[in-house]
């Protein structure tokens, strides 16, 4: 009977069942109720987003991505360059949805959306960060380093990969474009993207407002001897801005290798948003188990993304130690880093492409078994009436 009830189940089609065993809108009242529950949803949706975008308003304003952006304009730029890799593996993943083409809006909306709820993980790992470590930390270095995974484990992977799923989960799980299981992976990716944006911004912002006294380019293209340079930038109202004591030069210097580093780290998000995107389609086509197959997608994202939070602390770090102690040869920190990443992107990415690869290669089996037969009908028998 499955989820019917005994009434509903044993009756024919003749008996009247509305309002016993069985419901639709009817009467002014279930009307109503039915306009009350979408309003319902629709001002907590509002809500939530409300929420998000004063967060992230208040990181603009009061924090340094907002006094970045404006003192330092090409600022922005190092934020384009670091999430580059990421929007190439966001690319990859979109194109590879052999359904259909997912549409333009609701991919920018995802993306948007990743990065509005971001904030929300920075107030829950904030807020929870130092009581999951402190109270391990009273226990000397062990419960430190204990207070460490718990957190990167319970907080940080659960916390990102659920409010990058929220964003697919508010907009373009309801709408009728997200019509396979791939299509939890495209606008998982496109959140991770988002998610990894504004991260990224975080970052970079923060490392070149510390870089310490900073110099107008203007004055230093004039100490050059190039005065004319900067003259003629201000007559066509380019802005002329600084960064440490070389000008725009300086920007790229003081912000150019934590560009790399996000760089690096952006198509994580995209990877672990991805993973948990699909399993959120799997869900949508599955409805009788929903729950757990969302779990399940949250706990692998959540995991893979705990992981190499803990692991990118120290793997770099024992590489090169091992490089110069075993073999001689002295390998910089950024370089390591590099490796690691790489790496660990490589192998997760690789398993993400075979979820993908198996979807489409299932899809173009079943496509091409019903093409065959729609274009071949079977004869019918001796048989067949």
């Amino acid at each position: 009977m499955g989820n019917r009830d005994p009434i509903e189940a044993h009756a024919d089609d003749s008996r009247d069942l509305y309002d016993v065993s069985t419901w639709e809108p009817r009467s002014s009242l279930d009307g109503l109720s039915v306009r009350l529950y979408r309003g319902i949803l629709t001002t907590l949706r509002a809500i939530v987003i409300l929420l998000a975008v004063l967060i992230l308003l208040s990181q603009f304003l009061l924090g340094s991505i907002g006094v970045t952006f404006a003192q330092d304009p090409y600022s922005v730029g190092l934020v384009v360059l670091s999430v580059a890799p990421a929007v190439g593996l966001a690319a990859y993943v979109y194109f590879s949805d052999i359904t259909s083409s997912e549409p333009l809006e609701l991919i920018v909306g995802t993306f948007m959306l990743g990065i509005l709820f971001a904030g929300f993980a920075a107030v829950l790992n904030t807020v929870l960060g130092p009581v999951v470590r402190g109270v391990p930390a009273a226990f000397g270095v062990l419960g430190a380093v204990a207070g460490s995974l718990l957190f990167f484990y319970l907080v940080v992977g659960p916390v990102e990969e659920s409010v990058k799923l929220l964003a697919v989960r508010l907009y373009p799980y309801r709408d009728e474009s997200f019509d396979a299981v791939i299509d939890g992976a495209v606008y998982g990716a496109a959140a991770g993207l988002g998610f990894a944006t504004i991260e990224n911004a975080l970052y970079i912002t923060r490392n070149i407002g510390a870089a310490g006294t900073e110099m107008a380019l203007g004055a230093a293209l004039t100490t050059a001897g190039l005065g004319w340079v900067a003259a003629g930038l201000a007559d066509l109202s380019i802005p002329v801005v600084q960064s440490g004591a070389s000008g725009i030069i300086g920007i790229f210097e003081s912000g150019g290798r934590i560009t790399a580093l996000r760089a690096l780290a952006g198509p994580g998000h995209v990877i672990y948003s991805a993973f948990a995107g699909y399993y959120l389609g799997l869900a949508k086509f599955n409805s009788e188990h929903a729950g757990p197959i969302v779990v399940k997608g949250l706990v692998i994202a959540s995991l893979i993304h705990a992981t190499y939070n803990v692991m990118v602390g120290f793997v770099p770090a024992v590489f090169s130690i091992a490089a110069s102690q075993f073999l001689g040869v002295a390998i910089p920190d950024l370089v390591a880093f590099f490796a690691f990443v790489v790496v660990y992107d490589t192998i997760f990415g690789l398993a993400l492409f075979r979820k993908i690869s198996r979807y489409r290669t299932l899809y173009r089996e079943v496509r091409g078994r019903s093409d065959r037969e729609e274009a071949f009908p079977p004869e019918a028998t001796e048989f067949d009436p």
